[in-house]
C-alpha cells in the first residue's frame, strides 16, 4: 500500500511539472530554469518526456485549427501564387533596370573609386608634408642650437632647445628622431651648464686681479679728494690770515670740484666686466638652476675673500698693506655693484655677512700688526690708508666704525712712538748745533727758516746776507715740532672724530714740555756750554717763545679750530724750565767770569795812604768786559733777557764788593780803601746808566733797574763814608737809605773799618787829642749792633 501511495505522489508531481512547463511555454518565458533544475536533479529524461507530452498535446490543437481554417489557407495559397507571378515579372524588370544601371554607373563607380584612392593618397601626402615640416622645423632649431653652441652663445642655444622641447618634441612623428632628441637635449643642457660654470670660474680668476686695481683706483680717488679738501682748507686759512688785504680778497676764488662719484666699475682705468657672471647666472636661471648657482656663487666668493685675507709672512706688512686693503675694497665695491644690478644674485644679508667677516679679519690683522710696529711713520702710513679705505667703503654704505675704533685705540701708542722719534731728532739737532748765529745768504733760506715759522720780529725782509739772532737749533726744532703737529693731526683726522684739537694740544704740550724742554735742560746740565754758547741758547729761547705761539696756532688751524678759540686756552711758555735754566747757566758763567776778574782785587790797598783816583784795576778790566759783553749780547739777546742778565751780573758784582769787605783776607781797611771802592761803584753805576735805554719800555722806566742791582754795595759804601754811621740804627733813615744792608754784615764790616789816624803806634801822637766824631759814631754803631745781635 505504501508503494501505491508513493506512485500516486510521483504522478502528481509530474503533472504539476507539466502544467508549469506548459504555462511557461505559453507565456514565452525562458525555459532555462526548468532545464537547469532537471539536470541538477539528475532527471533530464523527465523533462524531455514532459516536452514530448506537451508537443503531442499541441499537435492536436494544430490539427483542429487547420480543419477550422482550411478554406482560408486555400485562398491564401492562391493569392500567394498570383503574387509569385507578379514578383517574377517585377524581378525581370528589376534585372533589366539593374543591367541598365550597371552599364551606366560602372564608369562612375570607377571614377568614384579613383577619387577615393586619390583622396586617401592626398591625406597621406598631407600627413607626410606636415610631419616633414615638423621635422624640418625641429632640425632647423637643432641647427640653430648647434650654431649658437659653436659660437659660445649658450642662452640662444638653450632658448632654441626649450622651444624644440616645448612645441615640437611631442609632435615629431619619427620615433627615431624623438629618441635622438630625448638623448641629446639633456646632454646639450649639461654642456651649457658646464660651459657657464667654466666661464664663471675664469671670471672669478680675472675679477680678483681687477678687484685689486679697482680698490687701488677707488682709494686713490678718495686720497685725491682728500688732498683737494686739504688744499682748499689751506687756501681758506691763507685767506683768513690775509683777510685784511683787499687785493688778496679780490684775487682769491674757490672752485668746488664735483664729487667724483662715478661708477668705478665702468672706469677706463680698470676693466671690471660683469657680463660673464650675469651670463652664467642667466643661463642657470634658464636651466632652472638659479638657486643652486646663487649658492655656488656665494660659497666661491666667500672662499675667495678668505684667500684675500692671507697676509704673507715673507713680506713686511708695510709693503703689502696697500695691496691687502685695496683687494678687500675692490671685492666689496664689486659686491655692491652686483647687489644693485645682479637681479637678485646676492642679497643684502649675504653681503653684510661677508662684510662682517672682512671687518673682523681686518681688525684682527690691524691689532696684530700695530702691536708689533715700533716706528710711528709706519703706523701713520697704514692708518692713512685704512682711513682712506673707510672713506671709500662708507660711500657704498658699509659700516667702517670698527676699523676707526682700532685706529683710535692705538692713538696713544702712535704718539708715544712719534714722541720717541722726535726726542731723537731733537737730540741730534742740538748735538749738531755749534750755537752760533745762523747766516742766511738767500731769501729762500730766510723764508724757509724764519717766515715759515712766523718767528720774524718785523714784516720787512732784511738785506742779505742776514745774520739771524738764533742758531740752527731753532729752525731744526721748529721743523721737528711742525712735522709732529702735522703727523698728529693727520693721525687724528679722518678717523671719525671731529673735534680733536684738545688731543693734539695735549700731545703737543708733551712734546714741548717733555721732549724739547727736557733736551734743552739736558744740554744746560751737560756743562759743555761757554758764555757765548749759553748766550746763544738764551737767545734761542726767546725765539722759541714766538715759535711756540706759532705751533699752537698751526695745530688749531690744521684741526679746523678758529684761532680765537685756540687763543683762549693758551698756557704759559712750555719751555719755561729750560729758559730759566739757560738764563741761570748764563748768569752762572758770567758770575764765574766776574769772579775771575775779582781775583785781581788782591791789588786793592785796604790801608792805602791815598785813594785811587780812577778806581781799582779790577773794576776797569771788568767794565771793559761788561761793555764787550753788552755789545755782543745786544745783537742776539732780546732786551728782556739782556735786562735780566745784566741785573744778575751787577747784582753779583754788588755781592762781590760786599764780600770783599767781609773776606777773611781783609782784616781791616781805611777810608781811602772805601773811597777806592766808591770810585769802582761809580764806574759800575755809570755803566748801568749807559744801558738805561734798555729799560725805555719798562713799566718802571722812572727808575734805573740796573743801577738798583748795585744798591747793597752802594748803601754799604755810603754808610762807611757817612759822617754819622750811627744813623743806621734809626729805623726811618735805615728804611730810606740802608734797607738792603744786613745787621750782621754791617757789624762785621764796621769792626774792620779803621780811620787813618788809627795806625800802628798812631795813638802816641794823638793821646790827649779830641776823638774823631765819625769814629765815635762808628764805635757807637758797632756797640749797638752787638747789643742787638
Amino acid at each position: 500500500m505504501r508503494q501505491k501511495i508513493g506512485a500516486d505522489s510521483s504522478l502528481d508531481a509530474e503533472k504539476q511539472d507539466l502544467i508549469l512547463l506548459s504555462t511557461a511555454i505559453s507565456n514565452g518565458d525562458d525555459l532555462a530554469p526548468f532545464v537547469r533544475r532537471a539536470f541538477a536533479a539528475g532527471r533530464p529524461d523527465t523533462l524531455l518526456h514532459s516536452l514530448r507530452v506537451f508537443s503531442r498535446s499541441k499537435d492536436t490543437e494544430i490539427q483542429d485549427l487547420c480543419r477550422s481554417h482550411f478554406h482560408d489557407f486555400i485562398a491564401a495559397v492562391d493569392n500567394l501564387r498570383s503574387l509569385l507571378s507578379a514578383v517574377d515579372s517585377l524581378k525581370t524588370s528589376i534585372s533589366d533596370s539593374d543591367h541598365v544601371l550597371q552599364s551606366v554607373a560602372g564608369p562612375l563607380l570607377a571614377s568614384l573609386d579613383a577619387y577615393l584612392e586619390a583622396r586617401r593618397v592626398s591625406a597621406n601626402l598631407a600627413a607626410a608634408i606636415s610631419a616633414t615640416r615638423l621635422c624640418v622645423r625641429a632640425l632647423s632649431l637643432c641647427s640653430k642650437a648647434n650654431t649658437h653652441l659653436s659660437s659660445g652663445n649658450l642662452y640662444p642655444a638653450l632658448r632654441a632647445i626649450d622651444e624644440l622641447e616645448r612645441d615640437l618634441l611631442h609632435l615629431i612623428p619619427s620615433s627615431t628622431m624623438q629618441c635622438m632628441l630625448h638623448r641629446r637635449i639633456p646632454a646639450i643642457r649639461a654642456h651649457a651648464e658646464r660651459a657657464a660654470t667654466r666661464a664663471f670660474s675664469d671670471w672669478m680668476v680675472q675679477i680678483r686681479v681687477a678687484a685689486r686695481g679697482l680698490g687701488q683706483l677707488a682709494i686713490g680717488r678718495a686720497s685725491a679728494a682728500r688732498q683737494r679738501d686739504e688744499d682748499l682748507r689751506a687756501k681758506q686759512r691763507l685767506a683768513e690770515e690775509q683777510s685784511r688785504s683787499a687785493l688778496v680778497r679780490s684775487s682769491c676764488s674757490y672752485t668746488l670740484l664735483p664729487d667724483d662719484d662715478d661708477d668705478l666699475s665702468s672706469s677706463s682705468e680698470v676693466v671690471v666686466d660683469l657680463t660673464p657672471l650675469y651670463r652664467a647666472f642667466h643661463i642657470h636661471q634658464t636651466l632652472r638652476l638659479g638657486d643652486r648657482f646663487k649658492k655656488y656663487y656665494f660659497e666661491n666668493r666667500k672662499l675667495q675673500l678668505t684667500s684675500d685675507f692671507q697676509v704673507s709672512s715673507m713680506t713686511p706688512f708695510l709693503e703689502s698693506h696697500q695691496t691687502f686693503f685695496a683687494q678687500i675694497a675692490g671685492f666689496f665695491i664689486i659686491e655692491d655693484k652686483i647687489l644693485r644690478t645682479g637681479g637678485g644674485l646676492v642679497s643684502r644679508s649675504e653681503v653684510d655677512s661677508l662684510w662682517e667677516t672682512a671687518v673682523a679679519k681686518m681688525v684682527s690683522v690691524l691689532e696684530d700688526q700695530f702691536s708689533r710696529m715700533q716706528t710711528a711713520n709706519h703706523l701713520l702710513l697704514i692708518k692713512d690708508y685704512v682711513s682712506l679705505l673707510g672713506v671709500t667703503l662708507r660711500r657704498y654704505h658699509y659700516i667702517v666704525d670698527p676699523l676707526l675704533e682700532v685706529l683710535a685705540k692705538h692713538r696713544d701708542k702712535y704718539h708715544e712712538l712719534l714722541l720717541s722719534d722726535c726726542r731723537k731728532l731733537i737730540a741730534e739737532a742740538i748735538a749738531a748745533d755749534k750755537f752760533e748765529p745762523m747766516l742766511m745768504k738767500k731769501e729762500y733760506e730766510y723764508s724757509m727758516n724764519v717766515l715759515s715759522f712766523q718767528i720774524q720780529t718785523s714784516d720787512i725782509t732784511p738785506a742779505f746776507p742776514y745774520v739771524a739772532p738764533f742758531s740752527s737749533t731753532v729752525p731744526d726744532c721748529c721743523r721737528i715740532v711742525r712735522s709732529f703737529i702735522e703727523d698728529s693731526v693727520s693721525f687724528m683726522s679722518h678717523g671719525g672724530q671731529l673735534d680733536f684739537y684738545a688731543l693734539v694740544k695735549k700731545y703737543l704740550d708733551r712734546l714741548l714740555g717733555e721732549a724739547l724742554d727736557g733736551a734743552l735742560l739736558k744740554l744746560v746740565g751737560s756743562s759743555s756750554l761757554g758764555v757765548s754758547q749759553a748766550m746763544q741758547v738764551a737767545a734761542n729761547m726767546a725765539v722759541m717763545e714766538r715759535a711756540c705761539d706759532f705751533f699752537f696756532r698751526h695745530a688749531a688751524q690744521l684741526s679746523g679750530i678758529p684761532l680765537r678759540i685756540a687763543e683762549r686756552g693758551r698756557r704759559e711758555f712750555p719751555l719755561k724750565k729750560s729758559r730759566d735754566a739757560v738764563e741761570g747757566l748764563l748768569l752762572t758763567l758770567l758770575r764765574g767770569k766776574i769772579d775771575e776778574f775779582m781775583l785781581n782785587s788782591d791789588s786793592i790797598g785796604w790801608m792805602a795812604d791815598d785813594p785811587p783816583l780812577s778806581g781799582n784795576e779790577y773794576s776797569n778790566e771788568l767794565i771793559i768786559y761788561l761793555e764787550t759783553l753788552v755789545s755782543t749780547a745786544q745783537q742776539i739777546l732780546p732786551v728782556q733777557v739782556l735786562r735780566r742778565v745784566l741785573r744778575g751780573v751787577l747784582n753779583h758784582i754788588s755781592e762781590k764788593i760786599v764780600g770783599l769787605f767781609l773776606s777773611d783776607s781783609v782784616r781791616r781797611f781805611n777810608g781811602n780803601a772805601v773811597t777806592g771802592i766808591d770810585a769802582d761803584l761809580r764806574l759800575f753805576e755809570s755803566f748801568a746808566d749807559s744801558q738805561a735805554h734798555l729799560f725805555a719800555d719798562s713799566e718802571d722806566s722812572g727808575l734805573n733797574e740796573l743801577k738798583q742791582a748795585l744798591t747793597e754795595a752802594r748803601q754799604l759804601v755810603n754808610l762807611l763814608m757817612s759822617n754819622n754811621p750811627e744813623n743806621f740804627m734809626n729805623p726811618v733813615i735805615r728804611e730810606k737809605n740802608y734797607n738792603k744792608l744786613d745787621y750782621k754784615k754791617v757789624m762785621s764790616i764796621s769792626e774792620k773799618f779803621r780811620d787813618s789816624s788809627d795806625r800802628l803806634f798812631g795813638t802816641f801822637g794823638t793821646r790827649g787829642a779830641k776823638q774823631n766824631p765819625k769814629k765815635k759814631s762808628l764805635d757807637a754803631l758797632i756797640k749797638r749792633l752787638k747789643d742787638v745781635s
